[in-house]
C-alpha cells in the first residue's frame, strides 16, 4: 500500500502553487488555519509534517504495518473533517495526536469485536525500535503483541503511551482526556498483568532467558 494525504476535492492544487514561502517557515498556527479553511496545500503540509510521528506510534501500537498505514489515513481524514474546532491553533500538533490516540483505541475496540467473530492471519509485525529483528526477536515480539492484545484498549494505549512513545503521565492524561490518577492506574493495572503473563508464558520466559541472559556471559 501506498501512503498518499487524503484528498480535500475533486481537485488538488500542487503545493508549490500555493505556498511561497519554505515550508519550514510556515508555523503550525498558520498552518492550522490552513486546514481549517479547507487548505489543499495545508492538508499536504499537514501530511508531510506529522505523518511519520502518527506512521510510527501506529506501527508500535498496533505492530502491523498495513493496520499503521490504514490507521494513519484516516487520522487525517479526521483531522480534515475537525480542523475547524480547533480553537489554540498553536496547539496544532497537540491536536493532531490526540486525534490519532482517540483513532487508536477506537481500532482496538473494533479489533476485540472482530476478534470474536473471526480469526485473523498474523499480520508482518514491526520492531518496537525500528531495527530489523531477528529471528528470536521476532517470536519474542508475536508473543508480546499477542499479550498486548489482551489489554484493555485503554489500558493498552496507556502502556504504549507511556513505555513505548516515552510520554509523561501528564501528557498522556491530556491527550486521552482523562485524570492522571487514571492514567497511573491504568499504567499499573496494564504492567501487573502483562508481567504476569510473561511469567505464565514459558516459552516466552525461554525466549527472554536466551537472548538477554547472552548478553549478561
Amino acid at each position: 500500500m501506498r501512503l498518499v494525504p487524503p484528498q480535500s476535492g475533486s481537485a488538488r492544487v500542487p503545493l508549490a502553487l500555493v505556498v511561497s514561502q519554505p515550508h519550514g517557515e510556515i508555523d503550525d498556527a498558520e498552518l492550522a488555519r490552513g486546514l481549517a479553511g479547507g487548505e489543499d496545500w495545508a492538508l499536504t503540509l499537514a501530511w508531510h509534517r506529522f505523518a511519520p510521528l502518527v506512521l510510527a506510534m501506529a506501527g508500535r501500537a498496533l505492530g502491523s504495518k498495513s493496520d499503521a498505514e490504514d490507521l494513519t489515513q484516516e487520522v487525517f481524514a479526521r483531522l480534515l473533517r475537525r480542523a475547524a474546532t480547533l480553537r489554540d491553533a498553536e496547539s496544532l500538533r497537540s491536536f493532531v495526536y490526540s486525534i490519532a490516540v482517540r483513532t487508536l483505541k477506537s481500532e482496538l475496540r473494533y479489533r476485540r469485536i472482530r476478534a470474536w467473530l473471526s480469526f485473523r492471519p498474523p499480520e508482518t509485525l514491526v520492531d518496537l525500535r525500528h531495527s530489523t529483528p531477528d529471528h528470536e526477536a521476532r517470536a519474542l515480539l508475536s508473543r508480546f503483541y499477542l499479550l498486548l492484545d489482551r489489554l484493555s484498549p485503554r489500558d493498552r494505549v496507556v502502556f504504549v503511551l507511556r513505555r513505548v512513545e516515552s510520554m509523561t503521565v501528564e501528557e498522556i492524561a491530556a491527550t486521552m482526556r482523562i485524570s492522571s490518577s487514571t492514567v497511573k492506574r491504568s499504567l499499573t493495572h496494564a504492567t501487573q498483568r502483562l508481567s504476569g503473563w510473561i511469567e505464565g508464558d514459558a516459552r516466552m520466559c525461554e525466549l527472554l532467558d536466551g537472548r538477554f541472559g547472552a548478553r549478561n556471559e
